[in-house]
């Protein structure tokens, strides 16, 4: 196998998101609540982060072009009530 695992930007959603997981589980554990209930909550942050974290670097992946629709060719069309 001559290439890794997982890509670089793969790998940087996932350390985030568990980073994530990590401190609200602890915040949860200091706040006084049992393991059981620090790690769902740890765990449920974890799994919120991962799509937060995708969509976040992706749009700087495109220099925050996302979304954005050209309109080089707006208002050019047929129907368009330039009679």
């Amino acid at each position: 196998m001559d290439r890794p695992l997982l890509s670089l930007r793969t790998t940087l959603v996932f350390l985030l998101a568990l980073l994530v997981g990590a401190a609200a589980g602890g915040l949860t554990a200091l706040a006084g609540e049992g393991a059981p209930r620090s790690l769902l909550a740890g765990l449920g942050a974890a799994g919120l982060a991962v799509p937060f974290f995708d969509r976040l670097i992706d749009a700087d992946a495109d220099g925050g072009r996302a979304g954005r629709r050209d309109r080089s060719g707006a208002g050019t069309g047929r129907g368009e009530g330039r009679g």
